[in-house]
């Protein structure tokens, strides 16, 4: 009886923390950021997350995320690494990842301490793109993407969003402030 208690416990806990944004928040008006030069995080990380070593071998960020893509349109379901089911946000780069047979954390704030930072003006394609997740004083990883763009300081991502499922956002004045860092896991440009 304790270990299925124990077990339900867990699950509870893994479903509750796997994408942190999928919680409903008020509907504001976004307003786009151009400039990526001008984004700094301002979120001060509180939960210390052991460094994860993810091996892409030799892929590159590209490859992952011209895969990504073509997931464009799959709904969201929190909790869910299933593409027919649809994903949440960690869902959905697991499900990417392993169509590459990459083994990735299946929690968001597991990829805290993944890859090196890079400051998001240089960011890149495939560059995994973390944010708090409704709450932007949480001080913890809810949110991820991949960078599938940064043009003219103009950095794009795909993600899987609680309103429209897997799509591709701009940063705006929703994530800016939801904004802690951009991790490189590619060797590969």
């Amino acid at each position: 009886m304790k270990l299925f208690i124990a077990a339900g416990l867990l699950g509870f806990l893994f479903f509750v923390t796997s994408c942190s944004s999928s919680r409903k928040t008020s509907r504001k008006t976004v307003v786009p950021i151009t400039n990526a030069q001008d984004i700094k995080s301002t979120v001060k990380i509180k939960k210390k997350v052991p460094v994860i070593i993810i091996n892409t071998r030799d892929l590159s960020g590209d490859e992952v995320t011209d895969f990504a893509e073509t997931l464009i349109g799959v709904k969201y379901t929190y909790g869910s690494t299933i593409k027919e089911k649809g994903f949440d946000c960690s869902g959905f780069i697991n499900y990417v990842f392993n169509n590459f047979n990459v083994r990735v954390p299946r929690i968001t704030v597991d990829f805290t301490s993944v890859g090196t930072e890079v400051p998001i003006k240089d960011c890149r394609r495939g560059d995994l793109i973390l944010f708090t997740g409704s709450d932007e004083n949480s001080g913890v990883v809810g949110h991820m993407g991949i960078v599938t763009q940064n043009k003219n300081g103009i950095v794009e991502f795909i993600h899987a969003s609680t309103s429209r499922g897997v799509m591709i956002s701009g940063m705006n004045s929703y994530f800016v402030p939801r904004f802690v860092k951009v991790n490189r896991v590619f060797k590969k440009e």
